[in-house]
Order: structure tokens, then C-alpha cells, then sequence
């Protein structure tokens, strides 16, 4: 499926759509978002809730599935300063599949600005949910904790 602007929110059920949503977004903030990765839980599930502190530069993801929290991309380093708050669809369901993008310094790999998109699995709403300055160093190393 493509694309789908229903009201003021898009709707997709791929994770290409969600990548798509992520970058239009990206590239408003002028930042665009040049790498990208999917959050999966080792135990293999890949839905999540999400809680987030943009402030802090934080993000923790909950699965489904086990129950394990992660931290995502540099958020360890962070956490102590954080407060957190749960992430809710229009619909007022909170598990997502989640889609990580970074924007790069020109000429580097290292993080500029981090993204976080979500798709719904509820009712397929696709969108950047958090986002914020990084400094994280290198995309690869960063997007390898999402």
C-alpha cells in the first residue's frame, strides 16, 4: 500500500511506508534522514510501546512479546536525566513497529538529528512520533542499538 492521507494523518502498512513518512518529515525539518533501521527485540518480535524524552534525548521501547526494555540508540547515556512519557496513536493504541532514521554531518557518518517513526499496528497510522539533535557519533554503531 501506498501512502494514504486520511483527515491531517497518513496511513500505510509497510515498512517502506513508514520510511517514506519518516523522510518527507525529515527533509521538512532539514535534516534529512539518510539511514534507517528497524527496531526488533532479540526475542524477534517487532512491535513495541514507546516512551520518549526529546528534551533528554531519550527513547525506551517495551516488547509485546517478552517484555524487554531497550534503550535506543544513545539513550543509556541520557536516561538518568530523563522523564519519559508513554507514546499514544490518534486511535489510543500504543503498540507500533518502529522505524529509526538519522540524519549525517555533510561528508561524515556521524549523527546529526535522530528520528523515530511508528506505524500503528492498530490502525496503520504512519508518523515521526519523536525526534532531536544527536551527537551520537557514527550512523552504522547508532542505528545498530534502535
Amino acid at each position: 500500500m501506498a501512502l494514504t492521507k486520511k483527515g491531517e494523518f497518513w496511513y500505510g502498512t509497510t515498512s517502506g511506508d513508514t520510511q517514506a513518512e519518516l523522510r518527507s518529515y525529515s527533509v521538512a525539518n532539514r535534516h534529512e534522514a539518510v539511514r534507517f533501521a528497524q527496531s526488533k527485540c532479540d526475542c524477534g518480535c517487532r512491535t513495541f510501546a514507546l516512551q520518549t524524552d526529546e528534551e533528554a534525548g531519550v527513547a525506551i521501547r517495551t516488547c509485546t512479546d517478552c517484555g524487554q526494555k531497550h534503550l535506543m540508540g544513545d539513550s543509556a547515556d541520557y536516561v538518568d536525566e530523563a522523564a519519559p512519557e508513554a507514546h499514544e496513536c490518534v486511535c489510543e493504541n500504543e503498540v507500533f513497529e518502529l522505524m529509526s532514521g538519522v540524519s549525517v554531518y555533510e561528508g561524515t557518518h556521524d549523527v546529526r538529528w535522530y528520528y523515530i517513526a511508528c506505524h500503528c499496528v492498530e490502525c496503520n497510522l504512519v508518523g515521526v512520533f519523536a525526534d532531536w539533535k544527536c551527537e551520537a557519533g557514527d550512523a552504522a554503531a547508532f542505528l545498530a542499538k534502535v
